[in-house]
């Protein structure tokens, strides 16, 4: 067949519409392929077909069996584009299409590897110049910034060196100015004593001094006197045991002990409360003025005179960080937003016994931001919106130690607030509560994980509950419980094996704790003070597993108080075991006696004993008096003891600061005045009870013993209004004094002496019962007092 590629359009147009091209195709391959005995009639036949049909949907197969098609269709061009585009000897075959697509997909391969790898080599060509160029740029900000500090800090040196040497000329001159004037000043001062002296000798000369016989000549100087002459820190030290009238009268002696009274440090810490019956409000007002650049504590407790103008002085002490304001009967709220305002930096603050309300509490959560130490102690206006707002506000949360002792108007939700808001609470105060629960503590307890310490005393309703969840702190060295009947050995178990650290454990009066809880606390390693006073139902097995334990040597307070079981086995093991024991008490131990006594008279740490209703004899007391370093002893109550065992002891310790023997029956003024003339160092004596004391014995007391502070006389019926004047005549540092059931003291020398004492109790009421005698001084029936009340008390418990 010739080529058609060269025909015309029109022909070309015929052939593509009436699809000759796929006609013959059909045919040709119909007839190739079936191979008919009779072509034409086949051709015939088909092209009839073709006519009814049609030659729209011809293939070049549809004519061929179906067994004779091929199974694999090849791809091939169309015959029409053979007839109009190729030459007739040119046969296109599959073969050649696979070469034709290889060779086409290896060469775009080929083109785009190429082309990718052009690319990436650009790419990293670029990036290795743009590497460059940051390091270039780095290394030229580097020096840049260096070269800027270089020069501000040359710029800096050159600048303070000018300040240095500017100010190094004006301290020079300013030390040159003030050497100049000390040397001035000396000057004249030597001027001015020349010219006393030209003076004084003249007027000698002259004879215009005719009282010579007056005249001492070993008389100092003003200024050159005994103290002035010693060394300042000890004159500030020896100025320092001065309350404020005598700081003021001191004042008023010379010049050169104003300048000392004057000091500084005299005046950080003022005790307002020591004078507090002699001074006014305006008085504090005018200390407080001079003072408030350095005072830094301030004790104001019962001073009732304290007004308005006080408490603004005292907000005026921005210094001020310890504030003791407790039982001030005009305190009140505007009063302390004066002061919390003006004192922001307050570490301290007591407001026990006062009438604070919720006012008060929410100025402080403002300000307060530095309190540690907060007393509410007894202050029963405020209720739990108060604690709320100390919860709440901006202070107190730093607060480690909170008292509130006596506060039985807060209610769990008040415990609540406070675990919220003081998180670091560690020394935890609540005695006298007897409406505190179990389930007010463990909300508290359950916020506060650092309790050290905590006082429950008087908290009867509090049980085994509470006190196992106090364990669960483990950081607990302090506990201190009384009058809980409701508290086990298991508590005391779990606190013993929960906090390790445990060294201060106060449990008196608890009637359940036995000789288990004393077995759980012999484990402990860290006990010094050990307390189980009223613990009836300790016995001597108890008392020596805590002191065989690790404990025993490190314990210095043991209180066995009214502990009926212990005897004298348990005073064998204190002084084999321990060897520092500072304070003992044995009181109203019945079956303590001598031998027990003997054993202890040995030991050098003891300081503080209390035998106080024992069965200690004088042969005991002489025994004990081996010992010289005792300090206190307390021998109430002791019928056996009489003057001689008294007098022998005191003969052996004459370094003894407290006496108590009182309700001793046997007493007599041979006593006192030997304890007079021995025991010149004694501070505190109790000779209440005692029928047979006189006016001599105060004599004899107040002559030998100037340093007292406590004297209590009750009960003595001979002693007249002559003691009075003894004491005002000789002890001028007695602070306090009772006088009850002295009815011949007369009430009107009683009322001028009261503004020289902080407590003085004084009644003219007959002794008591209990006292042992009448009012004459004469013994019920030969008994002594404790035999009189056991006989009172005898019905009472049938």
């Amino acid at each position: 067949m010739a080529s058609l590629r060269n025909a015309g359009g029109p022909l070309r147009s015929y052939i593509r519409q009436h699809s000759l091209p796929q006609i013959y195709e059909a045919l040709l391959c119909g007839l190739c392929i079936m191979c008919p005995e009779n072509p034409l009639q086949f051709l015939e036949l088909k092209i009839k077909e073709i006519m009814e049909k049609g030659h729209q949907a011809l293939l070049w197969d549809t004519y061929i069996d179906e067994a004779r098609k091929p199974k694999i269709k090849t791809m091939t061009g169309s015959y029409l584009e053979y007839l109009f585009g190729q030459d007739e000897d040119q046969l296109v075959s599959p073969e050649l299409f696979k070469k034709a697509y290889s060779f086409y997909i290896n060469k775009l391969q080929r083109l785009y590897f190429d082309a990718w790898m052009e690319y990436c080599a650009a790419r990293k060509a670029r990036k290795l110049d743009i590497q460059a160029k940051l390091q270039s740029a780095e290394t030229h900000h580097a020096k840049t910034v260096l070269k800027t500090i270089i020069h501000r800090w040359e710029k800096w040196v050159k600048f303070r060196s000018g300040q240095h040497i500017e100010a190094a000329t004006r301290i020079q001159k300013v030390f040159d100015d003030s050497f100049l004037k000390k040397i001035l000043k000396a000057w004249n001062a030597e001027t001015q004593d020349s010219k006393k002296k030209r003076e004084y000798f003249e007027r000698l000369e002259r004879g215009d001094m005719d009282d010579l016989g007056n005249f001492d000549s070993s008389t100092v100087r003003e200024g050159e006197d005994a103290v002035s002459q010693l060394p300042q820190k000890a004159i500030l030290k020896i100025f320092a045991f001065m309350d404020l009238i005598d700081l003021a009268r001191s004042a008023q002696v010379c010049r050169s002990w104003k300048i000392i009274t004057q000091n500084s440090s005299l005046w950080n810490s003022i005790d307002f409360s020591s004078v507090r019956h002699r001074i006014k409000d305006k008085f504090v007002v005018n200390i407080l003025r001079k003072c408030r650049p350095y005072v830094i504590r301030l004790n104001l407790r019962r001073c009732s005179s304290i007004l308005w103008s006080t408490f603004k002085g005292i907000g005026e002490c921005k210094n001020l960080q310890d504030l003791n304001l407790s039982e001030c009967p005009n305190l009140n709220d505007e009063a302390m937003k004066v002061i919390i305002e003006g004192c922001p930096a307050l570490l301290y603050l007591n407001l026990s016994h006062t009438e604070i309300t919720n006012t008060t509490l929410r100025v402080m959560s403002r300000y307060l931001l530095n309190l540690q130490y907060l007393s509410l102690a007894y202050s029963r206006k405020f209720t739990d919106k108060g604690l709320q707002y100390l919860g709440s506000g901006k202070g107190c949360h730093k607060v480690i130690y909170l008292d509130l002792s006596g506060c039985t108007q807060i209610s769990i939700d008040g415990f609540r607030y406070i675990a919220a808001g003081c998180g670091s609470l560690q020394h935890l105060k609540i005695n006298d509560m007897f409406t505190l629960t179990d389930s007010c503590l463990v909300t508290l307890l359950e916020k506060c994980h650092n309790i050290a310490s905590v006082s429950l005393l008087g908290s009867p309703h509090l049980s085994d509950a509470a006190f196992k969840v106090l364990a669960h702190g483990k950081k607990l060295l302090k506990i201190r419980i009384e009058g809980n009947n409701r508290i086990t050995d298991a508590s005391i178990k779990a606190i013993s094996r929960s906090c390790p650290s445990l060294n201060h454990i106060y449990l008196a009066d608890c009637q359940k704790i036995t000789d288990i809880s004393l077995k759980a606390i012999s484990s402990l390693k860290n006990i010094t003070v050990l307390n189980v006073a009223d613990c009836i139902r300790i016995s001597d097995p108890g008392v020596r597993q805590v002191l065989e334990g690790p404990s025993g040597i490190k314990i210095k307070e043991l209180n066995l108080t009214n502990c009926l079981r212990v005897s004298d086995l348990s005073l064998l093991r204190i002084a084999q075991k321990c060897h520092n024991l500072n304070f003992l008490s044995l009181r109203y131990c019945e079956n303590v006696t001598d031998s027990g006594i003997e054993l202890i008279g040995n030991m050098s740490s003891l300081i503080s004993i209390d035998l106080s209703g024992t069965s200690l004899t004088d042969q005991g007391l002489t025994a004990l008096a081996v010992q010289s370093k005792l300090k206190e002893l307390s021998i109430s109550e002791c019928l056996g003891i009489s003057d001689i065992g008294i007098q022998k002891f005191c003969h052996q310790s004459k370094d003894l600061e407290l006496l108590d023997i009182s309700h001793c029956l046997q007493v007599t003024n041979n006593t006192v005045k030997t304890v007079a003339f021995c025991c010149k160092m004694l501070t505190s004596i109790n000779v209440a009870g005692c029928p047979k004391i006189t006016d001599i014995s105060i004599q004899y007391l107040s002559g030998g013993c100037r340093y007292l502070h406590i004297v209590d006389i009750s009960g003595c019926i001979h002693l007249s209004d002559k003691v009075l004047k003894y004491f005002q005549k000789c002890c001028r540092q007695l602070r306090t004094l009772r006088m009850l059931y002295c009815r011949s003291i007369s009430k009107s020398a009683v009322l001028k002496v009261e503004s020289k004492y902080q407590i003085l109790e004084y009644s003219t009421d007959d002794t008591p019962p209990w006292f042992g005698y009448d009012r004459y001084g004469n013994l019920f029936n030969g008994m002594s007092h404790l035999e009189e009340a056991d006989m009172i008390d005898e019905p009472m418990d049938v």
